[in-house]
Parts: structure tokens; sequence; C-alpha cells
């Protein structure tokens, strides 16, 4: 609504500067216009003069500079009546205000006055213009108001690149191209902005020529974006190139390479590059800690993760890095640091919740799960993607059929969430757990999209706990069919032929693999221990104790036998004889790990440990016994699962 200008016209209307006026004609203002500004201001008739104008020009400039919406509002109107005009500058703050207030209807008016009575407004006024309707998210409005310009600067090119750099990606990249032809520079910014609109390496690699071209290369904002958006394509050694190429790097850049790394779950690095940049002087900022936190995550380091922990405390209101440090809480299988980090926070996000849901759920605890998904709800935060994602896992561990059927039914209903490939893979899991296989099917079958690796890996999981050898064998070929050249399922499928007497098939599938130079990939475990990391991989013997090791596992071996264990070889080759299948199992990657945690750490201390590939059946009966008799906790953490043993009871109830 418009206020009267009387009721906001100040009673002295003196402002400390003095802005330039634009005045048609002086015939223009003769008394009729004379008349109504003085009856505006409640006033009788002012002598005819240019200095009423410039009052009335000057208050209006008070008012934008104030963001006084509304009042500048009333006076721009009352000029526009009587033909007046502010300067640029003064227009260009009163749109700003439009665009930080949201104020879209009152944007458009500026625009409409701007242009009204033969006004041309500067480029720099239209820039300002452009901007706001790019803030808006009004493209289509924008795109017009471009291409009515007569005059396009860098300014004008770079706010509509970077506007399409957000979605359009093509149009973006073709911008650039037409502004080379309208003979516009590009700028830093410029190029920052286009790099985000780069969908694959081909079309960056051209960029950065580009960029070289242009003498560029040195900016540091461009070197960032660079650094970015290799990072974002998986190309980390052109990023890091461009990193040890740059002659100063201020925080943002060291914050860009690090997460990059953190991000491409080359955790290694990352860390090193943490070190390196606090060898040189920088301090650690809450992105610096973020990206540090998803690299302890990523390895499973939770003492590396605590000493991080710390620093953390220094920004303890920071949202995303406490979502950040109750993942990593999470991920390494600390459920109580997680839920106390957890319980702290003062702002919870829906990040929050899930994180903490899922991580609950992962982890074994799916009565706590759901009880957290209810108070979530409760709070009035609505449930996301991933915390549906967490609800689905945790009613698969806890056998809750009906109810994981109800979320997963309504979830579009309930929380305006469409299902994923992921919730499909967490129902299959669900009822392959129950043992309703013909059931997983179907869900398969009803799959929007097609069923990837991973659908089918969780019905093979369900195949082989259920034993239905037929199912098996075809979920079997079908991943077979998506990744040839993944071992672990060759090595099944024939295992599955062979316990059924099918040597032929087993021969089939033993000629592929040689055919096609297929060899299993050895289990790799880590584990930390004095803030050192230790790796043991099948058969490597490079650890610095490795005999001591080996030593103390036989005699542990020796015990749990003696207790009932019994070596499972079904996962081992076949062609192998009974005692080298033994000899093949006694040494895996996680049996030496477990190891060397019992002989180095206190039996207080959780052994926590992390493997590249999914625990095999006989480690996981060993690591129970053991949890048991030693009455240790461990933790191992694979690509799948993660399995707490304690007392003799994994968190998974020995389904994964």
């Amino acid at each position: 609504m418009n206020i009267p200008y009387q009721e906001c016209y100040p009673k002295n209307p003196l402002v400390s500067q003095k802005r330039s006026v634009l005045i048609p004609d002086a015939r223009e203002f003769q008394s009729g216009a004379m008349k109504a500004v003085s009856k505006l201001k409640g006033t009788k008739p002012p002598l005819r003069s240019v200095a009423d104008s410039s009052s009335l020009v000057n208050d209006f400039a008070n008012f934008c500079h104030q963001w006084d919406l509304p009042r500048a509002m009333t006076a721009m109107d009352a000029m526009e009546r009587y033909g007046v005009f502010a300067d640029a500058v003064t227009y260009s703050e009163l749109i700003k205000c439009c665009s930080a207030r949201g104020a879209v209807q009152e944007g458009k008016r500026v625009r409409e006055h701007v242009f009204c009575k033969g006004y041309e407004p500067k480029t720099f006024l239209v820039n300002t213009l452009l901007n706001m309707y790019v803030k808006f998210n009004l493209l289509d409005e924008a795109e017009k108001l471009f291409d009515e310009m007569p005059e396009r600067n860098v300014v004008s090119w770079t706010t509509m690149i970077s506007a399409y750099s957000n979605k359009f990606n093509d149009k973006a990249l073709k911008g650039l191209i037409l502004m080379f032809r309208e003979g516009v520079r590009p700028n830093m910014f410029t190029y920052s902005s286009v790099l985000r609109a780069s969908d694959g390496l081909p079309n960056l690699t051209q960029l950065h020529c580009g960029i070289i071209k242009t003498g560029l290369e040195s900016d540091v904002f461009v070197r960032s974006a660079l650094i970015d958006v290799y990072s974002k394509w998986g190309d980390l050694g052109n990023a890091l190139g461009v990193f040890d190429e740059m002659p100063t790097r201020d925080l943002v850049v060291w914050n860009s390479i690090i997460g990059g790394f953190a991000q491409n779950s080359d955790g290694d690095e990352a860390l090193n590059l943490f070190k390196r940049m606090k060898r040189t002087g920088f301090p650690a900022d809450q992105a610096t800690l973020t990206s540090v936190l998803r690299a302890c995550t990523g390895l499973a380091l939770l003492e590396l993760g605590r000493q991080v922990h710390v620093h953390v405390l220094k920004y303890n209101q920071d949202l995303i890095l406490n979502n950040a440090l109750i993942d990593m809480y999470c991920k390494c299988g600390s459920l109580e640091e997680a839920n106390a980090a957890f319980s702290r926070m003062v702002e919870k996000d829906v990040i929050s919740w899930s994180t903490m849901v899922a991580g609950l759920a992962q982890n074994g605890y799916s009565r706590q799960a759901l009880e957290l998904f209810e108070w979530m709800k409760e709070s009035g935060c609505r449930p996301n993607y991933i915390t549906v994602l967490g609800v689905l896992f945790a009613c698969s561990h806890a056998g809750l059929v009906e109810k994981g059927w109800y979320y997963f039914r309504s979830m579009k209903k309930l929380f305006g969430v469409d299902p994923g490939r992921e919730h499909y893979g967490c129902m299959i899991d669900l009822l392959g757990r129950a043992g309703r296989l013909d059931e997983a099917v179907k869900v398969i079958d009803e799959m929007e999209s097609e069923p990837d690796s991973v659908i089918w890996r969780t019905l093979l999981g369900a195949c082989r706990v259920h034993r239905n050898v037929d199912l098996a064998i075809y979920a079997a070929k079908k991943i077979i069919e998506l990744e040839p050249e993944d071992p672990g399922t060759y090595i099944l499928l024939s295992n599955i032929y062979a316990n059924t007497q099918r040597w032929k098939d087993v021969e089939e599938v033993r000629k592929t693999m040689t055919f096609r130079g297929i060899r299993k990939t050895p289990g790799c475990s880590w584990i930390e221990v004095d803030k050192q990391i230790h790796a043991f991989i099948l058969g490597d013997t490079s650890h610095p104790k490795i005999d001591e090791i080996v030593q103390h596992l036989n005699k542990l071996i020796e015990r749990v036998m003696g207790v009932g264990y019994v070596p499972d070889t079904n996962f081992v080759l076949q062609d192998l004889e009974g005692e080298q299948k033994d000899d093949s199992l006694r040494y895996h990657s996680e049996k030496l790990a477990i190891m060397f945690g019992m002989m180095n750490l206190s039996r207080e201390r959780t052994v926590r440990i992390r493997k590249n590939l999914r625990i095999c059946v006989d480690c996981h009966v060993f690591a129970k016994v053991v949890s048991k008799m030693e009455n240790r906790i461990i933790v191992i953490r694979d690509p799948i699962r993660y399995h707490h043993f304690r007392n003799g009871v994994c968190s998974c109830g020995d389904y994964w």
C-alpha cells in the first residue's frame, strides 16, 4: 500500500549530500507542477524554482539510503508524476533494498520507473536491476532486460553467466562464447562462475586453457574455482597441480584442496595437506575442520577425530561443523560420543536428526533409531530422503516388516519423499531378512529405475542365508552383467555351483575369470593404535611385529577351537584341499588386526577395525567367539555394515 506523500515528508527536508537531478525542461515545471509539489508538502505554493524539485529528489535519496522502502516508493511515484529523476547511485540503493527484502513487486516497479518518460539509465544501473532479477530467480525477465541493453559490459555478461551456471550449464558456456564474440573480455568472476557450469573434464580442460590465454591463471579466485571443479570431477592430480603452482595461498584455497581430497575419499592426502597448512601458519576455521572430520570419517580414525573435536569446541554453535562431528562418531562406531555431541547441540536441523537416526540404525541400534525418529517428528522437523532411509534401515535390522512396509508405501504421502533406489534396497533387505524372497523379487520388478549391483547383492545375500540356490545364481549373474570385473561374485557363484555338484559350471566360471584376468581383491584391515595406523593384508609380512602377531593368533585360534569354533570354508575357492582352506582363513586381515589390537590395547578399550571388503562368515564367527571368551568389545566396519561384537553377539543379528 502506498503511503500519502504528506505523511512521509520530513519537516526538515535538508540532507547531508546533494544528488544530481535530471530535469527535462524548465517549462515543464509550470505553476501546476509546483502547486502539486507544494500541496504534497501541506504548505502554500512556493516560488517556481528548481530548488523545489531538488528537495523532492533529495528526500527520495534520503529514504533510499536509509532503506525506508515504503516512503521511498511513495516519493518515487510523486517524482514520476512530475518527470523528476534521481541519479543512478540512489536508484541502485533502492534496488539493493528490494533485493535484500525480497520485495519483488517493488523491484519491478522500480524497473518501470527508470525506463519511463525517455529516461535512459546507465549500464551500471541496468546491471543492478539484472542482478535483482537473478536473485529473485526471475531468469526470463533477466534475459529480456539483458537482450534490451544497448550496451553490455563484463558485469552484465558475468551476471547472466553466473545465473545460468546454477541450472543451465549449456547456456552458461554459450554465454561465454557470445561474450568473446561481442569483444568483452572475461574477468576472474566470469571464469569463477562459468567453471561451475563445466559438465565434464573435456570442457573443464578447454576452460583452463582459456584462463591461461587471458592471463588469469594466477588469480586466487580462479585457482580456487579450478581446484573445486577438478575435485568435483575426481581429477585430484590436476587439482593438486593447480594448487602447487600457486606462489601465495590463502585459507580459502587451502580449504578448497583439503575439502577436494576429503570429498573424494582420499583421507590420507587430505590430512597430509592439513598438516602442511598448519606448518605454514594458517589457522583452521570451520570449513577446514569440517573437511578434516570428513577425512577422519572415511578412514575411521576415531582418535584423530577426537583431537579435532577439541578444536570444534571453539565453534560450538556452528551447525554444519556439529553435524560433521556427529557423522564422524557414528561412522567410527562410537555411538555414545555421537549421542553426547547430538544432545549438546543447541540448534538441530534435518541433517542433525537424519545423521543420528541413520547412525543408530547402521550400527544396529534399531529400536533407539525409531524412538529418535518419533522425537524428531514431535520437534516439528520434517523428515527428508536420508531420514526415511535410516528408518527403513532400522526396520530392516529390527525385523519390523509391517512397519517397514508402512513407511515405504506412505513416505510420499507422509513426508513428500519419493522412493529412491536406496529405499528399495532397504525393503529388499528387510524382506530378505524375513525370508520373504518372492516378495523381494516383486519389489525389484516394481522399481521405476533399473536395479543396480547393490540391489542384486542385497538379494544375493538373502539367498545365501536362506539357501535359495536358483535365485542366488540368478542374482549373481545379474551382478556380473553389471560389474564384470567384480571377483567376489565370481568366487561366490563358483562355490554355489561346486556345493551343488555342477562342475561344468564351475569350470566355465573359472575360465571366464582367467580369460578376463580377474583375481580376488586382497582383503585389507587397518586399526589405529597410539595415533598410528597399522594395516594388515593376507600374505603380507611387512609389519614389524608380524611374527609376534601370528604366534599369538595361532594360540588364540587353538583356544577358540577348544570352545567350539570351526573354520567356515564355504567362501574359499573350492579347488583348495581342507587344510589349505583352513590356512587361507587363519590369517585373514581382520584376524591379524583383532590380534594386534588385543596385544596393544587395554581390556576396557574397544578394538576398532576398518576393512575394505565385506567381512567373511568365518571371521564374523571368530570375532563373536573372541568377544565372549576374551571379554572384549570389537567393532568392525566394512563397506556394507557396522558390526559391534559384544559378549558373543553381533549387532547385525548375523545377517549382512
